[in-house]
């Protein structure tokens, strides 16, 4: 056993920087970054967008690329994706407004995802022992795109907790992103709508476009209800009676 005096010159940084490296520092650098930047969007107010609208220096398709990479990071930094979806209608009408609004979907669910996976799935899965947490967390990691397609088409799920909920399971990146950009479109879509159309409340478009948010959301709060119990793992034998036949545990004739 080395003493101190012979211990190797390196074995004091290493350890510094196991320490630094090591699971719940992660985590706890992942709840710092996430605490800064909801702090930064309570300062700046993103939401203002839709009573002052775009900055007039900044126009055309880089406005629409500068718009898609703030969609991104202020859907990382929690902040509902609804209100930037009208905003998207509301600056650059349907097409440019959608094409921004699913661009930066895409990119926020990645950057979420990414640190997700990074900085808090070492530490968080050996927590993954309730019941329901380890159903989700099965389903997930089993049918990744149709359970995260399914989410996305059906609103209900806050779009920040399922892009961490799917970092800390076994989901792959490919049917992540695939399922989300997919998913997103339509109701994505009908806020964009609603958001161009807001100044003609009474215009086909826009009670279609607002008919639509109601009935998706209502059709997946029931379908969320209907399909609950796909959640619960099948049930465990009781003790002492693992492995014993139906027919074993009859009693006999008297």
């Amino acid at each position: 056993m080395l003493d101190p005096v012979t211990r190797p010159p390196g074995s004091l940084a290493l350890r510094c920087s196991q320490a630094l490296l090591s699971p719940w520092s992660r985590l706890s650098l992942l709840a710092v970054m996430l605490l800064s930047a909801v702090t930064a969007v309570l300062l700046y107010e993103p939401q203002r967008l839709l009573a002052e609208g775009w900055p007039p220096q900044v126009a055309g398709a880089g406005a629409v690329v500068l718009f898609g990479c703030a969609y991104g990071l202020c859907t990382a930094a929690f902040v509902p994706r609804p209100i930037l979806n009208l905003a998207a209608g509301a600056l650059f009408g349907v097409q440019a407004g959608l094409v921004a609004a699913v661009v930066g979907t895409v990119l926020g669910a990645g950057i979420s995802f990414t640190l997700g996976r990074v900085l808090g799935q070492d530490a968080l899965r050996p927590l993954l022992r309730g019941r329901w947490l380890r159903a989700a967390d099965g389903q997930l990691s089993r049918h990744g795109f149709r359970s995260m397609l399914a989410i996305r088409l059906f609103p209900g799920v806050p779009f920040a907790a399922a892009n961490y909920c799917a970092a800390v399971s076994r989901m792959r990146y490919t049917p992540f992103l695939l399922a989300t950009g997919l998913g997103s479109i339509p109701n994505t879509a009908a806020y964009v709508i609603a958001g161009a159309e807001a100044s003609s409340p009474s215009s086909p478009a826009f009670l279609i476009s607002t008919g639509f948010i109601v009935v998706t959301g209502v059709a997946g709060a029931a379908v969320a209800w209907r399909k609950r119990h796909r959640l619960r793992p099948a049930e465990t034998p009781a003790a002492g009676t693992a492995g014993v036949r139906t027919e074993d545990r009859t009693p006999s004739p008297v």
